[in-house]
């Protein structure tokens, strides 16, 4: 495979998650932090409109503008259609998508701790993704290949498109520790990628740990819509834990019990994240592949 060519490092997609728009500040403002590498690294604060106003977006989710359809319909005119365009026009013109890697930095109010999400299994991102495991044991590998997120997100711009999410950080609020880790991050994605293009990488040869996403869960509701229950306390802030048939998932307004239903077990994550509520997601379930012989 081609060597890399340039990663463009994404903040603010979301104007209110602020680790990712602070950090990209701190790049432009330092530029010495990102220079002396084998490749180009540029900066990009994703959604400077919903950012300057502290909310998550202005008319419609940034992060799920870009699919392909939308792009190419001038008749979307809202600020985030617009955007989308401009970002996309922007990488297409400036960066090859088979030599560049996008990460894009997000928060969420969910207990996911330090959380990177490939959009793909492409070999180049588990070699990478087993690299970073091996450095960070708690990061946690999230696919979202099938989630449908492959199509319409910034990172889908590029087949080596990486999300990093941390959490659980409230909206519109910043942790010095968690700052700090998410920066450390991307510090090693990038140290990685020098390691890559100089041929002195190290093939990791050990077991990754992904969890594999398989579907989205709403909240239970009437026919009106309504919300009818809430997540179950043995549930809440368990992201990533075993969720077996039968165990708690919802607990109604009366204090009611709703179990979890299905036939195996599965691994919550995005429990209760705020900014799905409007998306009818309560959570996502993910089953546990083990990528092997890497």
């Amino acid at each position: 495979m081609n060597k890399m060519s340039h990663v463009l490092i994404v903040g603010g997609t979301h104007g209110n998650e602020l680790t990712g728009a602070y950090l990209t500040q701190k790049f432009q403002q330092s530029p010495h932090l990102l220079e002396n590498r084998s490749f180009q690294v540029q900066t990009l604060l994703g959604n400077p409109k919903a950012f300057a106003k502290g909310v998550r977006y202005i008319d419609q989710d940034l992060n799920r503008s870009f699919d392909r359809p939308c792009l190419q319909n001038a008749d979307h005119s809202n600020y985030e259609s617009q955007r989308a365009r401009e970002i996309s026009q922007s990488f297409e013109a400036n960066f090859d998508a088979s030599t560049t890697v996008i990460i894009d930095i997000h928060s969420t109010t969910a207990n996911m701790g330090l959380t990177l999400i490939l959009n793909n299994h492409d070999a180049f991102n588990l070699q990478l993704a087993a690299y970073l495991s091996s450095e960070i044991p708690s990061l946690k590998v999230y696919s979202s290949e099938h989630s449908g997120r492959n199509r319409d997100s910034l990172r889908s711009l590029s087949k080596f498109g990486l999300a990093i999410e941390i959490g659980s950080l409230a909206q519109g609020t910043l942790n010095a520790e968690l700052f700090q880790n998410t920066e450390n991050l991307v510090y090693k994605i990038l140290n990685y990628l020098e390691e890559y293009n100089r041929g002195s990488l190290k093939i990791h040869k050990g077991e990754l740990k992904i969890y594999q996403y398989l579907e989205s869960i709403d909240y239970p509701r009437d026919e009106a819509g309504n919300i009818q229950a809430m997540i179950h306390p043995q549930l809440q802030s368990r992201d990533y834990e075993a969720l077996h048939p039968g165990d708690p998932m919802f607990l109604t307004f009366d204090y009611a019990s709703i179990m979890y239903t299905g036939e195996s077990v599965v691994y919550p994550v995005f429990i209760n994240e705020a900014a799905y509520y409007e998306k009818g997601i309560a959570m996502c379930l993910t089953k546990i592949n083990i990528e092997s012989g890497l």
